[in-house]
């Protein structure tokens, strides 16, 4: 028994339009739609053997966007499995015309940050295997 989770299950987001973001992070991130509920909601997932890693919660056209350095969620990263894929998804966004906020070297992983439709922060990264960082600890 561990009094540690084992992995993070799900992040849940709110969205205007859960049918909207669903196509988008379908068109743009090549999500799995696992289940859609008009009107209320989209669950989505990059790995298709699990029911959703991000559930898009839909709120209404009217509701308030995030303001920058609000209390709360700042981005959730999606990992790629290489540095090529990582590319890949750069030139995906660039060609579906997808604001780039920033692309940062950690040192150990690449990340390109950017927003949603809704103004959700996300991030896709490419992280160096494990013997390959700097430091082990």
């Amino acid at each position: 028994m561990s009094t540690r989770p084992k992995h993070l299950g799900h992040v849940n987001l709110y969205v205007r339009n859960a049918e909207r973001s669903k196509q988008w992070y379908e068109d743009v991130l090549g999500l799995h739609v696992y289940d859609f509920r008009p009107g209320w909601a989209a669950f989505m997932s990059a790995d298709t053997e699990k029911s959703h890693e991000v559930a898009l919660m839909q709120v209404g056209d009217e509701a308030p966007l995030q303001q920058k350095g609000q209390v709360g969620l700042n981005h959730l990263a999606f990992m790629m499995e290489s540095l090529d894929d990582l590319k890949a998804i750069y030139r995906r966004m660039k060609d579906k015309g997808v604001k780039i906020d920033r692309v940062v070297d950690h040192g150990l992983s690449l990340g390109i940050y950017f927003r949603d439709p809704d103004g959700n922060g996300l991030e896709v990264s490419y992280e160096l295997p494990r013997e390959q960082w700097p430091r082990q600890e």
